[in-house]
């Protein structure tokens, strides 16, 4: 133990000319995956264009306690929005589509929420967050997994919905519209977004680890398991899954460490690869226009940084650290946790690979800090005590917020309510039917599209009910609040997460749930 902490506290000193030794990076990752709770991970660690260390940490699972490695897949989940850019930028180097290109030029039955914003949405709208809409907007028609809407779902959906901003104004992340830059590439090149990215990025690339989709794996045995942090114990929970219905363009792939450094290598080179490297994936012009800002961000750095802009460009946020500039972006899915950072000038890259939520995307940010510290040589700061503090605030927080809902719906469990005034179906425009019934005694809560949004419904306060999901791999517990007519019979529901630490992906506000058929 006293080996780590000098090693650790040696990585912390700014020193002027030393490398990064893998020794250090051992003493940080294991100190850090003690810290927030980690089962796996895996770290690559580039310096002055040489890969430092490629290592895994911990274990697959906990069920089988098998260790990681640097060959050990991960989803990377968000992290694939760059590749899907990077798909994009082949297609405009070869001449086959432009940025400014209308969405409807190849997909004619896209559709937003006015004639206005469809009829000028280009292929670059899609893929910089500014669209209008808000934050999430759509995503319960992927999360939880398990849905059955498919690409013309997402299609045909988009329209319903309100924007909060206008067009090309604001930062709001969007999924739904990486999918649709997915189907995009399926309709240019006559592949599917898999298989471009399997052929045109990973077989250059040699990632000979990596797959676009859960389907491409055949060998699951060094693939990490997910896992979350449930009642204070650490549980599996299954892959997530897009299925065969959607692509993966906003966050399909699966890779790791081995891989993940040739991708950043790649970038590093401006677009070429190879030995020497002397091969082209995408031109240097492709790439500045993936790394300019298109979007305005707040931003989100500490002050110790100095940093003037923070911006999205192109599948990649864009800010300045101490005078450098940085590229990055994390990812993040069901018990899946990724960063990667890049710092250009230093020809230096870091990707963190982690398989535990909610501690895994603090790791992610506090090693990634560290060792950026230490290559821009700034006074040391502990990340690992900072970001520990945060995350178990956070978990606080919500604790105490969802503590006192249950503690009221279990003071309020004796109230009597007239059951047959709420059963029925209930319809929203893009999500599609939702019913309210009895089972054994007990409302109910289901929705047709989406088979893990179903639970028991417990009577919180007014018009309102409380719902604890019977499938636990996710933390998005939601109030059920009903209006009534002059007899006191529900006509419509609104939903909204309970815990203030939802995910913005279970977009519960933009349901609008009407009653089209009473329960007989």
């Amino acid at each position: 133990m006293k080996k780590i902490a000098i090693s650790y506290l040696l990585l912390l000193s700014v020193v002027v000319s030393a490398q990064i030794t893998p020794k250090q990076i051992d003493s940080l990752m294991e100190k850090s995956m003690k810290e927030f709770n980690i089962v796996g991970a895996s770290i690559a660690v580039i310096q002055d264009g040489k890969i430092v260390l490629e290592k895994g940490y911990g274990v697959k699972s906990l069920k089988t306690n098998e260790p990681v490695n640097q060959f050990t897949n991960f989803q990377i989940a968000s992290n694939s929005k760059a590749f899907t850019t990077s798909a994009l930028s082949i297609l405009v180097d070869e001449g086959k589509i432009s940025w400014s290109d209308n969405v409807t030029k190849y997909i004619p039955e896209f559709k937003m929420y006015n004639d206005y914003v469809t009829q000028n949405f280009t292929i670059e709208d899609l893929l910089c967050h500014r669209s209008g809409l808000g934050m999430g907007a759509g995503d319960l028609m992927e999360f939880p997994s398990g849905t059955d809407f498919g690409i013309n779902d997402v299609l045909t959906n988009l329209q319903y919905f309100k924007p909060v901003s206008a067009f090309r104004t604001k930062w709001d992340y969007d999924n739904q519209l990486y999918i649709v830059a997915g189907e995009l590439i399926k309709r240019v090149s006559g592949m599917s977004w898999e298989e471009f990215v399997k052929t045109r990025i990973f077989q250059p690339l040699q990632m000979t680890n990596s797959y676009p989709a859960n389907a491409y794996i055949k060998d699951f045995s060094n693939v990490a398991t997910p896992h979350i942090i449930n009642l204070k114990e650490k549980t599996t929970i299954p892959l997530y899954d897009f299925g065969n219905k959607l692509n993966g363009a906003a966050g399909g792939i699966f890779s790791n460490a081995d891989d993940m450094a040739k991708w950043v290598l790649l970038q590093l080179n401006g677009g070429k690869y190879g030995e020497k490297p002397d091969k082209t994936l995408f031109t240097k012009d492709r790439q500045n226009e993936m790394w300019k800002i298109h979007t305005v961000m707040d931003s989100h750095y500490e002050e110790r940084y100095k940093t003037h802009f923070s911006g999205y460009g192109l599948g990649f946020e864009l800010s300045d650290m101490n005078g450098n500039f940085v590229v990055e972006h994390t990812g993040g899915l069901d018990g899946m946790l990724s960063i990667v950072r890049m710092i250009p000038d230093k020809k230096f890259g870091i990707i963190v690979l982690t398989n535990t939520q909610d501690g895994g995307i603090y790791l992610d940010y506090a090693v990634a800090n560290i060792l950026t510290d230490y290559i821009l040589k700034v006074p040391k700061e502990d990340w690992i005590t900072k970001y520990s503090a945060r995350f178990k605030n956070r978990l606080n927080e919500g604790d105490s917020v969802t503590d006192k809902v249950w503690k009221r719906v279990e003071e309020n469990k004796k109230v009597k309510i007239k059951n047959e005034d709420y059963t029925g179906i209930y319809e929203d425009k893009w999500f599609g039917k939702c019913e309210v019934f009895l089972k054994d005694g007990q409302l109910w809560f289901k929705s047709y599209r989406s088979p893990k949004l179903n639970g028991p419904m417990r009577f919180y306060n007014a018009n309102t009910f409380a719902i604890p999901w019977e499938y636990r791999g996710f933390d998005a517990d939601a109030f059920a609040m009903f209006t009534l007519d002059e007899d006191g019979k529900a006509q419509s529901i609104k939903l909204k997460g309970i815990s203030p630490n939802i995910d913005f992906s279970f977009d519960f506000q933009d349901l609008d749930l009407q009653r089209i058929l009473e329960k007989k």
